[in-house]
């Protein structure tokens, strides 16, 4: 029997999911089939609407060996495992004779500790465990929560915490879940052979497509002990999330209140001269902590120098004797060991981390309102991990709607470790870029319109203007806006200003509810505004009328005091490039490319994407930004706006009238 062809599988598999094959799709599958096939490395740009999850999918699926999909959405992964993966898998089982198997795995705190549930939870001020189910009242929102969590107990068949609908806190989650340094290990726990995680991992392990996250893949890259199974095609979708992912997990943070938990939870496992010495360091920390200033720490000042290597030291006096007073007397026991352990071993890493002082390292203070200050460390740059741990062993295909930033995919390319596209060398991984476009005519399915008439925004300045100029965009347009903000104090001065000024066009503002239910009731009420910040920029997926204006209320450029970028900037300037551009245009390219794919996500969805901010305009960075936009029709007129507007808001009240 002859293979069937790649147009074939494809064909089948977009019409078991009910669609239409588009030129786009069919390019993105025949270029990672390639890409796949000779092991190289591919950069996708797949617009909104390409169906690019079935343009990977295919050529994965036919080429047969194991392969890793991480994304960087829950939203994301379900979508595959409950909607795309069977289908697909349904329709090419009888063109290539074989029935792929596939599994989602997470991180272990995701799945539900059995241990926890039936065992208690190691506390820090009460011998032994406690009961989480007696201490919390039945009566109050945590008591509720994990009575919920025990009865579903019984029904789960992989304990997943997304599966558990509603959600519950992350409160309540933390008394049902352990870390995987807190777990005892499936040999050694009395529910080993229950245990979700190690199930989830199992299943992995005999899966042919393995759906994971982003975080799970740093994990897996960063600390060398593997937690994904051996596979030789790694596909990562969402892909302009994958370098704040990483960064993420590799950053390091110390607080007075973890130092804290970390004394509590060894105080009663060790001997008094081991606790002491702990319990002295912590106190240092803490005092030291109190006149802690934010901002980036470009030489670790002396008596924080002191202070990090007493926490040091102290935590491997602990750890040792945790080690050596080994009590067997039953399983509890080393449950509150294995939880003392991990908390002081985390207090060591991070103090032995900055103590170290890599000069690959940023550190610097943070202060939170409500939790105090807190002491971080992460790496200048995660390029040189991503080339060195992704790259290496495995055919990579990176995709998403936005990887082609001022017009070529080099800037995403460097932020990944990857040399620029087409350059010779030994130890370079090859690879190629390709932009498969969108299904959507972007020139007649929106504007963008650059309100070039405003003033100059001024950090923290006055934009009396600015409102002014969002109020009649929003009364132009009916209702139906995204506000995107910069800031989140940006987007609540502008709710509460607007809120006053239009109370006939009822604003929704993030924070107010949880993120899903805010997105319903804004695609359920046409008049209806949803002001926001970052997750909005990216997270929002409302087709139709509901979304007819995106608003961006300025350039989104990284703060000038975020301690992280503004160092990654200076260590491009300092090697001889433009920090500026390499670093702030390029956060600020990818965040509106996201922002202005809010607009058009079907074929009949018309608008406007309104930037308030003369500087797209008038700056000589201007083009880079706009080239990595979508290719609407550009306008800077203000009326001829107002009028578009107006007209696409009567359409679209003719079509709910009729």
């Amino acid at each position: 029997m002859t293979k069937p062809s790649l147009p074939e599988l494809l064909h089948a598999a977009v019409t078991a999911v009910g669609g239409t094959e588009r030129p786009g799709q069919v390019a993105m599958a025949e270029a990672v089939a390639e890409a796949i096939d000779d092991g190289s490395h591919l950069l996708v740009q797949a617009g909104t609407g390409t169906g690019k999850s079935l343009g990977y999918l295919v050529p994965a699926l036919a080429h047969g060996e194991r392969v890793v999909v991480a994304t960087a959405t829950l939203a994301l992964q379900r979508q595959l495992v409950e909607r795309d993966l069977p289908r697909t898998v349904e329709s090419l089982h009888p063109l290539l004779r074989r029935r792929p198997e596939f599994a989602m795995l997470k991180g272990r705190s995701n799945y539900l500790c059995l241990h926890r549930l039936h065992e208690g939870v190691p506390q820090d001020e009460e011998e032994g465990l406690f009961d989480q189910f007696e201490a919390a009242a039945p009566t109050s929102k945590l008591g509720q929560d994990l009575l919920r969590v025990r009865d579903w107990a019984d029904e789960t068949e992989n304990g997943d915490r997304d599966d558990l609908t509603p959600g519950i806190s992350d409160r309540a989650w933390a008394q049902v879940s352990v870390s995987s340094r807190e777990c005892l290990g499936a040999s050694k726990c009395a529910y080993g052979a229950e245990c979700f995680a190690e199930m989830a991992r199992e299943r992995a392990k005999l899966s042919d497509v393995v759906v994971t996250n982003h975080a799970l893949l740093a994990i897996d890259a960063i600390e060398g002990a593997p937690v994904l199974p051996q596979h030789e095609v790694l596909i990562v979708d969402e892909a302009h999330e994958l370098v704040s992912r990483v960064t993420g997990v590799a950053t390091g943070e110390l607080t007075p209140g973890q130092v804290n938990r970390a004394v509590r939870r060894a105080a009663k496992l060790v001997n008094e001269k081991a606790a002491d010495q702990l319990q002295t360091a912590a106190e240092g920390f803490e005092r030291l902590m109190e006149l802690a200033l934010p901002g980036r720490l470009e030489e670790i000042p002396e008596d924080l120098g002191y202070a990090l290597m007493a926490l040091r030291d102290a935590c491997r006096t602990v750890i040792s004797a945790i080690g050596t007073t080994r009590d067997k007397s039953g399983q509890d026991e080393d449950a509150v060991r294995k939880q003392a352990l991990a908390a002081v071993e985390n207090v060591h890493d991070v103090a032995e981390r900055i103590t170290n002082g890599s000069e690959w390292d940023v550190v610097w203070y943070e202060r939170h309102d409500r939790f105090g200050a807190s002491l971080r460390v992460a790496p200048m740059s995660v390029s040189g991990l991503l080339r060195e741990k992704l790259f290496a062993d495995r055919s990579v295909v990176l995709t998403s709607a936005t990887l082609k930033l001022g017009g070529d995919f080099n800037g995403v390319g460097a932020s990944l470790g990857l040399a620029p596209e087409g350059a010779e060398g030994d130890d370079l991984p090859q690879w190629k870029g390709i932009d498969v476009g969108s299904p959507f005519d972007y020139r007649k399915q929106g504007i963008l319109y650059v309100a070039k008439h405003l003033a100059r925004p001024a950090r923290d300045g006055d934009r009396g203007d600015m409102l002014d100029e969002l109020t009649e965009l929003i009364q132009a347009a009916g209702g139906r806006t995204l506000g995107l903000f910069s800031s989140m104090r940006g987007a609540q001065l502008a709710a509460e200003e607007l809120r006053s000024r239009i109370p006939e066009f009822p604003i929704l503002l993030q924070g107010e509810e949880t993120l899903g239910e805010l997105i319903k009731n804004f695609a359920a009420d046409p008049r209806t505004c949803l002001f926001g910040t970052l997750s909005l920029w990216q997270g929002v997926d409302v087709p139709g009328p509901s979304c007819q204006l995106v608003v961006m209320d300025k350039i989104p450029f990284p703060r000038p005091d975020d301690p992280l970028m503004s160092a990654r900037q200076k260590a491009v300037e300092d090697a001889g490039g433009n920090g500026f551009m390499a670093v702030a245009a390029t956060h600020a390219a990818l965040l509106m490319a996201q922002g202005a794919g809010r607009l058009v996500r079907a074929s009949g969805d018309r608008g406007v994407v309104a930037v308030l901010d003369q500087r797209l305009a008038t700056a000589r960075y201007g083009g880079y930004l706009k080239a990595s936009l979508p290719d609407f029709w550009y306008t800077t007129d203000r009326n001829q706006v107002r009028k578009s507007l107006a007209a696409i808001d009567a359409l679209a009240q003719q079509a709910e009238a009729d």
